[in-house]
C-alpha cells in the first residue's frame, strides 16, 4: 500500500472566504446637512456600498467636499419631485446591485408662511417632498425588502413634527403626516424584520435655516412694518436663528447617532437626536393640553405685539 505524504499545513492552499455583499445604503438630499454629514461618516466603512443623491444643480457639492464615485459609491441626480428619476434609480440598484437595504429618506425643504399668506402651490410642494416623495420611494423598495426579511427605513423628521409653531404650518403639516406614515409603516413591517425609524431634531446649529422657501406674501411681509403678520416673522425668525446658532447640536452629532441606529439590530420607532427635542417632546407629553398651549403662546417672541398693525389696514 502507498504511503501518504502529509502536506505541511502551512503549505496548504489557503480557502477564500466568501465575499460578502456590501449592505447598501441609499441617501436623499446627500448633498448638504445631516445628509452629506452621515455620507462622510459612512464612506469610511468598507461594509456599505453608498448610492448618494442630490438634485442636478446640487450634485457639484459632492466634488466640493471630495466626495467622488468609488468602488462602492454611486454619486446620482434625484429630484425626489421626479416620478421618473425615482424609479430609473430604484430600478439601477435593484439590476445592478440586488437593491435597497438601508434607505434614509434625508431630503426635505422648509417653508414659512402663516397660513393666510400661504397658497396651495406652496402647501403642495411641501407635502410632495417632505411626505409623499418619501413614501413613493419607500414603497419601491419594500418588496425586495420583504423578500431578504431584512430592511431599515429612517426617515428624518423634526420636532415640527409633533409640535406646529407659528408662521410654520404647511412645514409642520408635511412632518406630522411623515410621522403618522412611518407610524404605520413600523406596524405593517415588523413581521419580515424591517425596521423604520424616525430621526428627530431639533434646533441645529446649522445654515440649513438660510435655505427655507417663502411665499411672496411672507417676503413683503417681512419687510413692511405695518403688514399685519409682520411682528410675526420678526419674531419666529429672530427666535429661530438664536435657537439654531446656540445650539450644541449638529448635522455631524446627529449623523453619528444615526450611524448608530444603522447598527442596531431593533432600533426603536422615534429617536429623539437633540436635547430641545428631547425636552419638548416630555413637556408636551405631561402637561395637560391647555396648560401647555398658553405656555407656549406667552413664551412666543414679541407676542404682546402680534395683531397691534390691525388698526393700520
Amino acid at each position: 500500500m502507498d504511503k501518504i505524504e502529509k502536506i505541511d499545513p502551512l503549505l496548504q492552499p489557503k480557502m477564500r472566504p466568501l465575499k460578502r455583499r456590501r449592505k447598501v445604503i441609499l441617501i436623499t438630499g446627500a448633498s448638504v446637512g445631516i445628509g452629506l454629514a452621515l455620507a462622510k461618516k459612512l464612506i469610511k466603512n468598507d461594509d456599505y456600498f453608498l448610492v448618494l443623491t442630490a438634485r442636478e444643480t446640487s450634485l457639484f457639492r459632492f466634488e466640493d467636499e471630495s466626495i467622488y464615485e468609488a468602488k462602492n459609491i454611486w454619486l446620482r441626480d434625484l429630484d425626489v419631485l421626479n416620478h421618473n428619476q425615482i424609479k430609473t434609480t430604484i430600478n439601477e440598484i435593484i439590476g445592478k446591485l440586488g437593491g435597497v437595504d438601508i434607505l434614509i429618506n434625508n431630503a426635505g425643504i422648509t417653508d414659512r408662511s402663516t397660513v393666510e399668506d400661504s397658497s396651495g402651490i406652496y402647501r403642495k410642494v411641501q407635502m410632495a417632498v417632505n411626505y409623499l416623495a418619501p413614501f413613493e420611494i419607500i414603497g419601491r423598495v419594500l418588496s425586495l425588502m420583504r423578500k431578504n426579511k431584512y430592511g431599515k427605513i429612517i426617515n428624518i423628521s423634526s420636532a415640527g413634527g409633533f409640535m406646529a409653531m407659528p408662521t410654520m404650518s404647511s412645514y409642520s403639516a408635511s412632518k406630522f403626516a411623515l410621522e403618522a406614515a412611518s407610524e404605520s409603516l413600523w406596524y405593517e413591517m415588523k413581521p419580515w424584520n424591517i425596521h423604520v425609524t424616525l430621526i428627530i431634531p431639533g434646533f441645529i446649529d446649522s445654515k440649513g435655516f438660510l435655505n427655507t422657501t417663502e411665499s411672496n406674501k411672507c417676503k413683503s411681509s417681512t419687510l413692511d412694518p405695518t403688514s399685519t403678520y409682520h411682528e410675526h416673522y420678526k419674531g419666529m425668525t429672530r427666535l429661530i436663528s438664536e435657537s439654531m446658532y446656540s445650539s450644541i447640536s449638529t448635522n455631524e452629532t446627529i449623523a453619528i447617532k444615526i450611524c448608530k441606529i444603522i447598527n442596531m439590530k431593533d432600533p426603536p420607532l422615534r429617536v429623539y437626536v437633540t436635547f430641545d427635542a428631547w425636552l419638548f417632546f416630555w413637556f408636551r407629553k405631561i402637561l395637560p393640553p391647555k396648560i401647555y398651549h398658553l405656555i407656549i403662546y406667552h413664551f412666543l417672541p414679541n407676542i404682546a405685539k402680534w395683531g397691534k398693525q390691525n388698526y393700520r389696514k
